[in-house]
C-alpha cells in the first residue's frame, strides 16, 4: 500500500501528458497505458523468477539448457521473448519505431500464451506519437514499478477506472476489492485445491491472492486449482486475463451477465467461491430469473416494476448454489444486507437454517480505495462439523485497522493473521494459534537481541567529541548506559525465558510477561535515540559556520543517522511483534475460543432467531469496555495528523490547478 503512493504520482504525470499530447479521450488511453504497465510488471516478475530458475538449471558438458515457458509458469510468471522485455523497449532510440516494437512484443506474448490471444492492446499504440511512447516507457521504467508486487496490476486498474475512465461502474456498486480484505477471505476459506469461481471477477484479484496463498505452501497454483471467472465488461475481461498472465496463472474468464447466465455450469461443483459483487443492485429482471435453479432460497422482494428490489440476496443464493458438498465461500457484501428486513430476511433465515453459515466479519469504512462504505464478509462452509452446524462465529473487526492515508485504511499482515487466528480457535486448530504466537515472540526476542549498539555508540561519540556540548555529552552518557543495560537484559531474558523453553500456552504466556518490560524499554530507548539525533542536529547548526567543518559535521550526522535507523528499527519491530502476541494472548489467555466483548462471540441459532435472523456482528459481540490508553503514542498521533495534512494539501493543489485551468479557458 505504501509503495502505491509513488506509483500514483507516475500515473498522474502520464495522464497529464496524454491529455495534452494525444487525441485520446481519458477513457481511451486507459488500455494502452495498462498494456505498458502489464509489460513492466511482467518483466519485473520475469527477472526475479529468471534468477531463481538459472540457479537450478541442469548443464551438460558445460552447456546449460535454455529457459522454457514451463520453467516460468511453475514459478508464477510468464516467459518473455527478448524483444518483449521492457528494457529492450526502453532502449529504442528516438526516431525508432516504438509503436511497432510494442505491438510486436504484445503479439509475441499472445503467440506464446493462447489464453491471451486478442486480449492485449496493440493497434492503440499506432495512435500515439513516438515521443509520447518514449515518455511513457521512461515513466514506467521506474523503481516503484520495478519493485511492485502482489496485485499491483489490479490496484492500477482501479486507479485508472476511478480517476480517468468511466465512473458509472462505481455508481452501480462495483468496487475494486482491497488486498487486505481479499487476504482476509483467503485466510478464512483457505482455497488450496479444486475449482475456484468468482462470478464478479473484475480484474482477477481474488484469483491472484488465492495463488499467493498456494505459493506460500510451496505448491504450484496451476497444479492445485482451476480458476473460473465471469465478467460483463469486455475491457475488464482483457484486464483480468492480463492480470492472471502476469502472475503465470491460467483461468477460464467468460463474458456473462451473472444475474442471467451461468456459462461454467457450476451449480454444486465449486470447491471455493470468492466474490465482491456489486452492492444493492435494483435493476435485475425478476421475470428472467424466477425459475433459475441457482435461486436456492427463492426470489427476494420484487418491486412494482418487476425488478428485484435488491440484488444482494440473489448473489448470496447464487454463491451458495455453486458450492460442492464440502465447499467454502467468502463474499464481500454491503453492511445493509446482514439485517435487511422483508423477503430478504426470509432468505437469510433459510440460509442460516441450512447450517452452512459459518463466519461473519464486520469491516469498518475507508477500506475501499474509491468509497468510504463499510462492509461485511460472509463465509459459508458446507463441510462444517455436525456439532457446529447451529453456530455462527461473529467477529467485529471495525476497531482493527491501520491508517495508510487520510482516506485509506487497511489491515497490516499481522492484523489479518490475528483475525484468522480467531477462526482457527473456532475450528479447534489450537496448534496454529500457538504457532502464530510463537512466531511473534520469536521475532520479538530475535529483534531485541539483534540490536548492535556498538556502531551507533561510536557514531554518537564522534559527534559528541566534535561539539563538546554539555547537554549532548550528558545525553550520550545516559544513552550509552541505557543501551548497555537493555542489551544485557535482552540477552538474559532470551536465555532464561525463551531458548530451550516449552512452546505450550503456559510457557509462552510466561515468556511474554518476561518480554513485556523490555518492549517498553525499547520504546523509550528508541525515542531517546531520536531525541539525541535531533539535539545533535541543532547543536551542529548553531555551532558550525565554516563550510568545510559544516560538511564534516554533516557527514558525521549522516553516519549516525544511518546507524540510528538500523537500531531503532530493531527496537520498534521487537515492540511491535511483542504487541501482536499480547493482543492474542490477552484476549484468548487459554488459547481457546471465548467470547470477547466488542470483538467476537460464538452465537447459536436460537440467539440469531431472537434477533430477527440478523447476521450483523455488532448486534452480538457488544461494545468493548473503554480502556485507559496507557500506551498512547504521541509520535504515532503526529504521524496520523501529518497524513491528514498531506492529503488535504494534495487535494488543495489539485483543486487549485483545476480552477486555474478552467479560469484560463474562460478568458481565452
Amino acid at each position: 500500500m505504501q509503495q502505491f503512493g509513488e506509483i500514483e504520482k507516475r500515473l498522474w504525470s502520464v495522464a497529464d501528458h496524454l491529455r495534452a499530447n494525444s487525441n485520446f479521450a481519458s477513457n481511451e488511453y486507459f488500455m494502452p497505458v495498462m498494456g505498458l504497465i502489464f509489460l513492466r510488471h511482467a518483466y519485473s516478475r520475469f527477472l526475479r523468477v529468471k534468477a531463481e530458475i538459472e540457479e537450478t538449471l541442469p548443464s551438460r558438458g558445460g552447456v546449460t539448457r535454455p529457459l522454457t515457458k514451463e520453467d516460468f509458469s511453475q514459478r508464477g510468471s510468464i516467459f518473455l521473448q527478448p524483444d518483449a522485455q521492457f528494457d529492450a523497449l526502453v532502449a529504442i532510440p528516438d526516431g525508432g519505431d516504438r509503436a511497432g516494437a510494442i505491438i510486436a512484443a504484445m503479439e509475441s506474448i499472445e503467440a506464446d500464451y493462447q489464453s491471451l490471444d486478442g486480449s492485449l492492446p496493440k493497434t492503440e499504440y499506432q495512435e500515439l506519437g513516438d515521443d509520447d511512447l518514449g515518455q511513457l516507457l521512461r515513466t514506467f521504467n521506474d523503481p516503484a514499478l520495478k519493485k511492485a508486487d502482489g496485485d499491483v496490476f489490479g490496484r492500477i486498474y482501479e486507479y485508472f477506472l476511478t480517476q480517468f475512465a468511466d465512473q458509472k461502474a462505481h455508481d452501480g456498486g462495483e468496487f475494486f476489492t482491497p488486498v487486505s480484505i481479499v487476504q482476509t477471505i483467503v485466510n478464512v476459506i483457505e482455497p488450496d485445491h479444486g475449482k475456484i469461481i468468482d462470478p464478479a471477477c473484475g480484474s482477477g484479484g481474488m484469483f491472484v491472492q488465492s495463488a499467493h496463498f498456494i505459493e506460500r505452501m510451496q505448491q504450484n497454483p496451476n497444479e492445485r486449482v482451476t480458476f473460473y471467472g465471469m465478467e460483463k465488461n469486455p475491457t475488464t475481461i482483457r484486464l483480468a486475463k492480463m492480470n492472471l498472465a502476469v502472475h503465470g496463472l491460467e483461468g477460464d474468464i467468460q463474458k456473462a451477465i451473472s444475474y442471467y447466465e451461468d456459462p461454467h455450469a457450476m451449480i454444486g461443483k465449486a470447491d471455493f467461491v470468492m466474490a465482491n459483487p456489486p452492492f444493492n443492485v435494483d435493476e435485475i429482471d425478476a421475470e428472467k430469473i424466477k425459475d433459475d435453479p441457482r435461486l436456492t432460497f427463492g426470489l427476494p422482494g420484487v418491486n412494482k416494476g418487476g425488478k428485484v428490489s435488491n440484488g444482494n440476496y440473489v448473489w448470496m443464493s447464487f454463491f451458495y448454489s455453486y458450492l460442492a458438498k464440502q465447499g467454502r465461500a467468502g463474499i464481500v457484501m454491503s453492511s445493509q444486507a446482514s439485517s435487511a428486513g422483508g423477503q430478504e430476511a426470509k432468505v437469510r433465515e433459510a440460509m442460516v437454517k441450512t447450517g452452512d453459515m459459518d463466519v461473519m466479519i464486520a469491516i469498518r469504512s475507508n477500506f475501499f480505495y474509491t468509497r468510504t462504505v463499510p462492509c461485511e464478509l460472509w463465509f459459508m462452509d458446507k463441510g462444517k462439523p455436525d456439532a457446529m452446524r447451529d453456530k455462527v462465529l461473529m467477529i467485529d473487526a471495525r476497531h482493527i485497522f491501520r491508517k495508510v492515508t487520510r482516506k485509506i485504511y487497511d489491515f497490516t499482515p499481522e492484523q489479518a493473521q490475528n483475525i484468522a487466528a480467531i477462526v482457527w480457535l473456532y475450528r479447534g486448530q489450537q496448534d496454529r494459534f500457538l504457532a502464530l504466537v510463537e512466531g511473534y515472540l520469536e521475532t520479538a526476542f530475535t529483534e531485541m537481541q539483534s540490536c548492535d549498539f556498538a556502531p551507533l555508540i561510536a557514531a554518537m561519540d564522534a559527534v559528541t567529541a566534535a561539539h563538546k556540548d554539555a547537554e549532548l555529552t550528558a545525553l550520550a552518557e545516559t544513552l550509552n548506559a541505557d543501551m548497555t543495560t537493555l542489551s544485557k537484559a535482552a540477552e538474559a531474558a532470551k536465555a532464561a525465558h525463551w531458548d530451550g523453553q516449552k512452546r505450550d500456552n503456559a510457557a509462552m504466556l510466561a515468556s511474554a510477561v518476561a518480554l513485556h518490560p523490555l518492549a517498553d524499554q525499547a520504546k523509550a530507548l528508541a525515542k531517546s535515540i531520536d531525541h539525541f539525533f535531533k539535539t545533535a542536529g541543532r547543536v551542529h547548526d548553531a555551532e558550525v559556520a565554516d563550510g568545510a567543518k559544516a560538511a564534516e559535521g554533516k557527514k558525521r550526522l549522516n553516519v549516525m543517522d544511518a546507524e540510528r535507523h538500523l537500531v531503532t528499527e530493531h527496537l520498534k519491530q521487537a515492540r511491535y511483534f511483542n504487541g501482536q502476541a499480547e493482543w492474542l494472548q490477552s484476549r484468548f489467555p487459554d488459547a481457546e475460543l471465548c467470547d470477547v466483548e466488542g470483538l467476537v462471540k460464538l452465537t447459536d441459532r436460537k440467539e440469531i432467531e431472537a434477533k430477527d435472523w440478523s447476521l450483523t456482528p455488532g448486534r452480538y459481540v457488544g461494545v468493548a469496555p473503554e480502556e485507559e490508553d496507557e500506551d498512547f503514542d504521541f509520535e504515532e498521533a503526529l504521524r496520523d495528523i501529518h497524513i491528514e495534512i498531506e492529503g488535504l494539501n494534495e487535494e488543495a493543489a489539485l483543486v487549485a490547478a483545476t480552477i486555474k485551468k478552467n479560469f484560463a479557458e474562460l478568458i481565452v
